[in-house]
């Protein structure tokens, strides 16, 4: 079975009763998911199903699309060389309970060479080798990996490019787990001041992370000082509050980057704010980038390097919640479209 969401409208979804192959076919490997992950990051996906083609990861009925999550997978069958039965892989996988994959066995694990995904990037085609049992950072990893990527790339490329000028980084959605891991990377390499923006009922939690020099509300954006040079990391896609620091900044603001859709529900258009224009990071670009000039050995040993210490950190606010079946996982699905996730929470689903 499968999860597809309407792509018209998020809120409407469905369960697809679906068979995997008992034999695999040539040059294609079936995986049953063993658990994946899904949090604000899938939401964003969906926000972006059309414009960055997450829809086209893995294709189904017109209209209708598969929610792309990041899970552990097992192969019960294999039709490709270097590719076995009962090697466990990580990464994206349709929400569900199997895959089928074409398949291209490289030395990490192997690559989804399936025509519809050529025009994808290698970060959403890869699958990563992995051991066959569990670990205790398995679901943590789940959770927070492909985020911290994004987060990692973010960080680097804003240091690359010296903050534009600025002296400091003002987050939104602060309490997302893809704001967190990007406050930890600029903590962790940077000298700027890191301000967050968050929810009145998140102030406490996003304190707690002890992450940001200051944490601020929604209502409190003009009370900072309009001099300052500031960076906008927009995880929120909320065009008012966008709209906002714009205005209140004006010529101050260095740069406007854009990641994420947490306030799905307040997008808009913010066509002709004062300021630098908005821009999208595509963190795909940054890694090519990055594995071009460093090598790919060197760029995933730093990913690896950097994720390991975060995921050391993030025992101390993160915890994880398992849920088992259809009906748990549609009403996870929910609880992210409509922002009742608890930010301390990963939630972890199986079918």
């Amino acid at each position: 079975m499968h999860l597809e969401i309407d792509r018209s409208n998020l809120r409407n979804h469905r369960i697809v009763a679906t068979t995997a192959p008992a034999v695999a076919p040539e040059g294609s490997a079936v995986l049953k998911l063993e658990r994946f992950a899904l949090t604000a990051n899938n939401i964003s996906y969906v926000m972006s199903g059309d414009a960055l083609d997450y829809w086209g990861f893995f294709p189904t009925e017109d209209g209708w699309g598969r929610l792309p999550t990041m899970g552990f997978g097992v192969v019960t069958s294999s039709g490709v060389d270097g590719v076995a039965m009962g090697e466990r892989f990580f990464g994206f996988y349709p929400a569900g309970d199997y895959h089928v994959v074409q398949a291209e066995a490289i030395s990490s694990g192997f690559v989804d060479v399936s025509p519809h995904r050529e025009k994808h990037a290698m970060a959403y085609r890869g699958f990563d080798k992995v051991s066959p049992t569990e670990t205790e950072k398995d679901n943590a990893t789940l959770v927070l990996r492909g985020l911290f990527v994004t987060s990692f790339l973010a960080e680097d490329f804003l240091r690359e490019s010296v903050f534009f000028g600025a002296t400091q980084v003002l987050v939104t959605s602060a309490s997302s787990k893809t704001s967190i891991a990007l406050a930890h990377c600029l903590r962790e390499n940077s000298k700027v001041k890191v301000l967050a923006l968050t929810s009145a009922a998140n102030v406490d939690f996003t304190h707690g992370v002890d992450l940001y020099h200051q944490v601020l509300t929604y209502d409190d954006i003009e009370t900072l000082d309009p001099s300052v040079p500031t960076v906008i990391v927009d995880m929120a896609g909320n065009a008012g509050v966008i709209s906002r620091v714009h205005n209140h900044f004006n010529d101050a603001l260095k740069y406007s980057c854009r990641i994420g859709g947490t306030h799905w529900d307040q997008s808009g258009s913010t066509k002709g704010v004062p300021g630098p224009r908005p821009e999208f990071f595509f963190a795909p670009s940054q890694m090519a980038k990055r594995g071009k000039e460093w090598g790919r050995d060197v760029f995933n040993e730093r990913i690896a390097t950097a994720l390991s210490l975060f995921l050391d950190d993030s025992t101390r606010w993160l915890t994880i919640q398992h849920s088992h079946g259809a009906e748990a996982l549609t009403d996870v699905y929910m609880q992210l479209v409509e922002g009742r996730v608890r930010p301390e929470t990963g939630h972890i689903l199986s079918l």
